[in-house]
């Protein structure tokens, strides 16, 4: 009877333990640089996109940038903590449309391109990003 216990007692244990992180992805884009450089490249390359430069025109580009690296090393599976607004309450009222999201997708792919990024990894961060699109489009 108290091997059992015991056994119990290390089997809950080790369900307490979190599990491994996968950081493979993190690491792939470069760790804190690469993630850093990718969105500042992102953020400059929608200061020259006239489709949506005007959308930024009033954000605090600081703060963005920061909730972006944070945003971005957590999805990778970096050892971030984001502690920003949800996609749902930052987005809300508006009212980004389709057109508007694609262009900072790809202002964001011509970032990753910049920092030569391989397509695979891009696709697999913009894989890992992609949930938030409804939470952003015509809120």
């Amino acid at each position: 009877m108290r091997g059992v216990l015991l056994m119990l007692i290390v089997l809950l244990g080790a369900c307490t333990q979190p599990l491994p992180k996968d950081d493979s992805l993190y690491q792939d884009l470069g760790g804190q640089p690469g993630i850093t450089a990718i969105v500042e490249g992102m953020l400059l390359n929608i200061a020259r996109d006239d489709r949506i430069v005007e959308r930024f025109r009033r954000i605090d580009i600081q703060r963005l940038r920061d909730k972006l690296i944070e945003q971005f090393c957590v999805e990778a599976g970096g050892p971030c903590t984001y502690t920003g607004d949800t996609m749902a309450e930052s987005h809300k009222g508006q009212k980004v449309s389709r057109s508007d999201f694609n262009a900072l997708v790809e202002d964001l792919i011509a970032a990753m391109d910049e920092q030569r990024i391989p397509v695979p990894v891009q696709n697999r961060l913009i894989k890992r990003l992609a949930p938030m699109r409804g939470e952003v489009i015509e809120k």
